[in-house]
């Protein structure tokens, strides 16, 4: 069964820094776009940050020149450096993978869903 787990969320100071880490699991075949979405309370899923396998980055331009998109192929993870936050960054921050896998027994090609981590940026 493929899995993204993530880890890193928690409060902050705002201009405090976190780094979070997604780490794909199961029977993968090879993972082309990973990214991290976020969602604040009573506000639609937006994009953060995203990254091919190629290494090619795109950022959501509220977080240009203070978050840094980075991953690990080897280890199927992605990771988002947060500097200089802001309370407005406040979310749960949610990691995608889009990916061919084995999942259940059937081949896949989409993408899947971390179940997320609450970032608090106290002012």
């Amino acid at each position: 069964q493929v899995q993204l787990v993530e880890s890193g969320g928690g409060l902050v100071q705002a201009g405090g820094s976190l780094r979070l880490s997604c780490a794909a699991s199961g029977y993968i075949f090879n993972i082309n776009t990973m990214g991290w979405y976020r969602q604040a309370p009573g506000k639609q899923r937006e994009l953060v940050a995203d990254i091919t396998d190629g290494g090619s980055s795109n950022y959501a331009d509220s977080v240009k020149g203070r978050f840094a998109i980075s991953r690990d192929n080897a280890k199927n993870t992605v990771y988002l450096q947060m500097n200089s936050l802001k309370p407005e960054d406040t979310a749960v921050y949610y990691c995608n993978a889009y990916m061919t896998a084995r999942d259940m027994g059937v081949m896949t090609h989409k993408g899947y869903w971390g179940q997320g981590t609450q970032v608090t940026v106290s002012s």
